[in-house]
């Protein structure tokens, strides 16, 4: 995964507005300028809140990360456990033993806001929902959201699990900038899976000018919450409102709160990510940030923009009903990190790897390293777990592998990983 750092605006550029009331009972929200990277409008917007489903704005951002890096492919079949299934509403229904491919779970997460699919993604990269929920956190924390913890992939009730306005318009905004050629998914209005059509709970996308995306989330603790992004005439905002009272009131605070800060936007196109800052903490500077990747083909085809409403729609997403989900795995973390370096087992040994990917942190290295032990312990049975280091241009990477095989070995050890909806690839060790 990228690690990316923020920049943080001169004094100036950062001094807050006069807090400004948009007329109705939120509890905090913020607006930004994603040209200059000013902060148009601010209310409470680090007060720590419940996210509800804006939480999977970041489970989306853990999984096309490991898209980036070539570990998981919008035709990957992840799997369905029992656990995953038994999530509260709003879900998809998914069946224990049952796979959804990664193209189907992201655009559940972005319309249906899916509980379901979010912890199929997580169990299915990181091994169990606490591990991916460490992964959330610590990507958090490398974004600047140092006032976000997660603890699970869906935004279910935790009182553990928090966040702020600021957070949240910090994370819409690397959603966009980082990754362009998934970000498009957002946009999707309708999404049809087995025979059922659902509506996207985003309310804007269907009524008000220029809006893109992204994420709802709704909770009895959390309120009504909504992070969008609009542009018009070359100026382009992200706002973020949470705690609203209904869906309806939250949606007319948020176009109101869009309506009064697009007169004191800057036209024009955005500045590069090294000037433009993103909205951070004030109290701890950050480095550059890399220069913007290259924007790639769209992989996810947005659905049909159909009128005909869904057979299935709900207000908003998480709703809290009594039903309890299946006991959830332990963690599997490993106890020591994993050796970095071309090392071989004792009990395997041969010149060849099996690679299952390859993370700009040795964290996820470890996390995919652990995930595939232990779905597919009978295979790799006496194989040694490594994290090669590598450098690409200015980025060092970690290769999660698996040592000591034959050629032959590491050939059949891969095919059989694919049959498991493991990606992975025999290499020589190096």
């Amino acid at each position: 995964m990228l690690a990316l750092a923020m920049i943080l605006p001169s004094t100036g550029a950062l001094a807050r507005p006069k807090t400004r009331s948009s007329g109705s009972a939120i509890a905090a929200d913020i607006v930004v300028d994603m040209n200059s990277g000013r902060i148009l409008h601010e209310q409470a917007s680090t007060a720590p809140r419940a996210p509800a489903s804006l939480t999977k704005m970041m489970t989306l951002y853990v999984l096309f990360s490991y898209m980036r890096a070539g570990a998981v492919s919008p035709d990957s079949e992840l799997v369905v456990t029992p656990y995953a299934a038994s999530q509260a509403p709003t879900k998809l229904n998914l069946k224990p033993g049952a796979t959804i491919r990664a193209a189907d779970a992201v655009n559940a997460l972005v319309t249906l806001s899916a509980n379901d699919a979010a912890v199929t993604i997580a169990e299915n990269l990181a091994g169990t929902e606490q591990n991916f929920a460490r992964v959330m956190t610590r990507k958090a924390q490398e974004l600047g959201m140092m006032s976000t913890l997660f603890r699970n992939a869906s935004g279910l009730p935790n009182d553990e699990q928090v966040t702020t306005a600021r957070d949240m318009a910090v994370l819409a905004q690397h959603l966009i900038r980082d990754f362009p050629e998934y970000y498009g998914c957002f946009q999707t209005r309708y999404f049809a899976y087995h025979g059922r059509r659902y509506r996207n709970h985003n309310r804007l996308l269907f009524g008000y000018k220029g809006t893109d995306g992204i994420k709802t989330g709704y909770t009895r603790a959390a309120g009504f919450n909504l992070t969008a992004s609009v542009r018009r005439d070359d100026k382009h905002l992200v706002a973020v409102v949470l705690g609203g009272r209904t869906g309806g009131q939250r949606d007319a605070a948020m176009r109101a709160l869009l309506d009064q800060s697009f007169p004191k936007a800057v036209a024009g196109r955005p500045r590069p990510v090294e000037t433009a800052p993103l909205v951070a903490r004030l109290e701890t500077p950050a480095p550059p940030a890399p220069p913007p990747p290259v924007a790639k083909k769209r992989v996810f085809a947005l659905a049909s923009a159909g009128s005909a409403e869904p057979a299935s729609f709900s207000d908003d997403s998480d709703v809290q009903v009594s039903a309890k989900p299946a006991a959830a795995p332990a963690a599997e973390m490993p106890a020591d990190p994993m050796p970095t370096g071309p090392t071989t087992s004792s009990t395997a040994s041969g010149p060849y790897h099996v690679q299952v990917g390859a993370f700009t942190s040795q964290a996820e290295a470890e996390s995919r390293l652990g995930e595939v032990r232990g779905r597919a312990s009978s295979v790799l049975d006496g194989h040694q777990p490594i994290a090669v280091v590598f450098q690409k241009d200015d980025t060092q990477w970690y290769r999660a592998r698996f040592a000591g095989f034959s050629q032959d070995g590491a050939k059949n050890t891969c095919a059989q990983l694919k049959r498991m909806s493991f990606e992975c690839v025999v290499m020589r060790a190096n």
